[in-house]
Parts: C-alpha cells; sequence; structure tokens
C-alpha cells in the first residue's frame, strides 16, 4: 500500500490497494491518510454495494440516503438505503438515481442536518466520455487565505445551511418554494469549524445557494457571504478528478467542498454512494 500525494497538501492517491481485502493494519494507515489530505482516490475497485458498504462501515455508521420529506412508503421500495446512486440513467422514463446530468454548485454534502456525514464515498462505475468531472477545494486552505479583519468578523458567526434544495437547485420532494434566505428549513452551524479528529479549523459554509446569517438583514447576509465565497475555491487550493471505471473518492466533509461538471444527457453516468455518520452516532 503506497501513499502518493497528488497536491501539496490536501489529495492522494492509495496504490497498491484491494479495498475488499483491506486489512486493518492497511486501513489504519489510509484513515490517518484521509484525516490528513481530506481526499483519497483510490483506483480499480470493481466493488458490489456489499462490499462497498462493507468499507464504507469501517468509516462509521452509515447515514441514509437523503430522501427529504419522502413518504415512508415511498421509502420502502428502495431496495439499499446505505448505498445510493447518483445518475442520469432513465429506465422506462424514470431516473434510476439523483443529480441527472446537471452541474452541481459547490457544497458540502448534508450540512443541513444536525450531524452532516464526515465521510462520502463515491464510486464510479460508468463514466462518460466528456464532462462530469469533480472538483474538491481545501477550506482550511481557504480559512487560511481570508484577510485578517475578514476571519476576525466571521469568528464568532454561523450561518443557517438551506435543507430544501439539492446541490443542482431542484426542490427536494416535501418541501415547499420560498423566495427569502430566512424562511429556508435547515440546521444552523459556525462559519469556522474545528475539526473534532485533527483539532484543524476550517470555513464551514455548506453551499452559498439560500445561505443565511441568523440576525442580519438579508442584504448584509449576502454581502458577507458573497465576500467569503471569494476564497473558497481559489485555483491552487483546489484539484480535479478525471473519472476512470472503479475509480473511489473518499473525502472529508468537515474540511473539503466539492462540485460537480454537467455532461451530455445522451451520455451514461453510474456512481454508487456511501456517507458516514460521526463514530459517536447510533
Amino acid at each position: 500500500m503506497n501513499v502518493i500525494p497528488l497536491t501539496p497538501s490536501f489529495v492522494a492517491e492509495i496504490q497498491e490497494i484491494q479495498l475488499d481485502r483491506i486489512t486493518d493494519s492497511e486501513f489504519e494507515r489510509l484513515y490517518a491518510a484521509w484525516l490528513h489530505y481530506g481526499v483519497l482516490r483510490i483506483r480499480n475497485q470493481d466493488l458490489d454495494d456489499e462490499q462497498l458498504q462493507a468499507f464504507s462501515q469501517r468509516f462509521g455508521p452509515l447515514e441514509e440516503a437523503p430522501f427529504g420529506r419522502m413518504p415512508e412508503a415511498e421509502k420502502a421500495k428502495i431496495k439499499n438505503r446505505f448505498v445510493t446512486t447518483l445518475s442520469n440513467i432513465k429506465v422506462d422514463g424514470k431516473p434510476i438515481g439523483g443529480l441527472g446530468n446537471d452541474e452541481a454548485t459547490w457544497h458540502s454534502d448534508m450540512t443541513y442536518s444536525e450531524t452532516p456525514p464526515p465521510a462520502s464515498l463515491l464510486l464510479g462505475i460508468e463514466i462518460p466520455d466528456q464532462g462530469g468531472d469533480t472538483h474538491f477545494a481545501d477550506q482550511r486552505a481557504a480559512l487560511a487565505a481570508l484577510p485578517a479583519a475578514l476571519r476576525q468578523r466571521v469568528e464568532s458567526l454561523s450561518v443557517k445551511h438551506n435543507a430544501a434544495h439539492t446541490s443542482v437547485g431542484k426542490l427536494r420532494p416535501g418541501f415547499e418554494a420560498f423566495d427569502d434566505p430566512r424562511d429556508a428549513p435547515g440546521a444552523i452551524h459556525p462559519m469556522i469549524k474545528t475539526h473534532n479528529e485533527t483539532g484543524k479549523p476550517a470555513l464551514y459554509l455548506g453551499r452559498r445557494e439560500w445561505a443565511y446569517i441568523p440576525g442580519m438583514t438579508v442584504t448584509e447576509s449576502d454581502d458577507l457571504l458573497d465576500a467569503l465565497w471569494a476564497y473558497v475555491a481559489i485555483k491552487e487550493n483546489t484539484w480535479t478528478q478525471h473519472w476512470q471505471p472503479f475509480d473511489l473518492i473518499i473525502w472529508d466533509n468537515r474540511c473539503v467542498m466539492h462540485r460537480r461538471d454537467g455532461f451530455d444527457q445522451n451520455s451514461r453516468r453510474y456512481m454508487r454512494r456511501c456517507q458516514v455518520l460521526p463514530r459517536h452516532a447510533v
């Protein structure tokens, strides 16, 4: 097992490993690398759902898919609530997975919940010839890039993370549309969050759309958020994953943001994903 840095600070590739046969000592090294870098890529991992779920569970208890307010009767039809599909493929005219082929804006996964998943794992199975790349941005570096006065201004502030919309801007099932970000449902988290395992601080903004800073007017909130977002994805603090079949990417939502390029609907993209709750979660 080799750990090969892909950027100076926040992405590494794990080589010479098969995750369906990973040993405890290998996993300890991999987990330490994940905490250090924030993003890991592991190629040539042809895992079925049971193998992907079993490996993902080593990071902690798995989160159910973000179904929004989908009725329980509809949830009951879903075969596996812990390994979910991201895809633009349709069968009999119905999507087999989420997000389709649209561009997904910068975000961290499920920050609109009170206990967001620390780890997200995404396995690429079918990959379009063009488009669909995934970009990552180091939020530890984003925080370090803030001017001193701006950082001091936000040290004690929090932001509300919108739960009603997906990362491609679509309303989740069961939510109603609104025009004012103050009306957005969702959890409130500190703008600067200290990583509970590494102790390192990072910007923690979730996503820009419909975000709101409690206690401010909408204009004040938008102006400050716009100032912060100018530092979220500075070029030298970003990295792009050009997918190959059976690439597995593992990222740490506590210190990394990601986004996805759109792609031609006539292409096929099929991905399987797991998300991990904090280790203390039941």
